[in-house]
């Protein structure tokens, strides 16, 4: 099977990405492709479910109905389904006319907080802080929350609020994500990389995957499933890593080497990676393969991953000769 040609042979969220990161095609090939994504496929369908007031359902984390039936976090309300704009590469200007303008009038379902503002969890402000920058709207009131709230170890919780003193894994990845993607939307800025750095600190000192107290391994830190959502994962982390290597001209922490060996290790011997599980809940449409199925976006993400290693390691033994 010729994997390269199996991931062309996908919507074009996912098939103008392979264009340019996989396979160094010309920008006016993979351009095209990316915007088809507003006339077909995922993006198109998800951006037709966009109201006259700019939300997704009419709500912010959550539809304006909702009500917990039990089955799980629902990912169509708006913050969510920018964020999923967002992460695919859609222009800002596909979306309704002064969206960012009108999204001002949303309130969050927690304390009927203004949606540009951000609540308490930090992972939805993560999200909030790199829609916001998209989208154009001045979030440095967020980005100040981020410093503040940063803990003493170099991360952040969700659970902050109930008193939570020490860092977890999922909450700092989604700071990290949203801090940088912010910064790209935006401009480098020194503030924001001292936070990024101590953060990425607290991932490397644990290599992505093991208890720093005792160095055992988490499992569930190797489980693999697209969309990521909002959870933490070995491939999700490395992905954020190379991203930011790139953003900031830099070559990257050998403390990765372990990750990358364990995401090689997943692959299945037909060279594909596969999706472990998939978070429950309710979803516009799917757009990846069912549990214990090839994924192609998990495949995709893992060879991206494993050339800028490879590229990585040869810069180093050319600067070593």
């Amino acid at each position: 099977m010729n994997i390269t040609d199996w991931l062309l042979d996908s919507d074009p969220t996912l098939r103008w990405q392979v264009e340019r990161d996989l396979l160094n095609l010309p920008p006016e090939v993979w351009q095209a492709t990316k915007q088809l994504m507003t006339e077909q496929g995922f993006a198109s369908q998800l951006l037709s479910h966009q109201q006259n007031d700019g939300t997704w359902l009419g709500g912010a984390h959550f539809p304006k109905d909702y009500r917990p039936d039990g089955t799980g976090q629902p990912f169509t309300a708006t913050g969510p389904s920018l964020s999923q704009l967002r992460e695919w590469g859609v222009p800002p200007e596909a979306l309704l006319p002064d969206t960012a303008q009108l999204l001002k009038d949303l309130r969050w379902e927690y304390d009927d907080l203004p949606f540009w503002a951000g609540e308490v969890d930090v992972c939805i402000n993560a999200y909030t802080l790199a829609n916001g920058a998209w989208l154009g709207i001045d979030m440095t009131q967020l980005v100040d929350w981020f410093e503040d709230h940063q803990l003493p170890d170099g991360g952040w919780n969700c659970d902050w609020v109930d008193g939570a003193e020490v860092s977890s894994f999922h909450s700092t990845l989604n700071g990290l994500i949203g801090l940088l993607a912010y910064e790209k939307w935006t401009a480098p800025d020194d503030r924001i990389r001292q936070m990024r750095r101590r953060a990425e600190q607290y991932l490397l000192d644990r290599r992505l995957m093991y208890r720093l107290s005792t160095g055992e391994l988490l499992p569930w830190t190797l489980h693999l499933a697209y969309p990521y959502r909002h959870l933490y994962s070995v491939i999700r982390a490395l992905d954020y890593f190379r991203s930011a290597a790139a953003f900031d001209k830099s070559l990257p922490d050998k403390a990765l080497g372990p990750a990358i060996n364990a995401l090689e290790m997943m692959r299945d011997r037909d060279g594909r990676w596969y999706q472990d599980y998939r978070l429950p809940g309710q979803v516009w449409f799917e757009v990846d393969a069912p549990v214990g199925q090839p994924s192609k976006w998990l495949t995709f993400h893992a060879l991206r991953i494993q050339k800028w290693w490879q590229q990585v390691e040869l810069i180093e033994r050319i600067t070593t000769i």
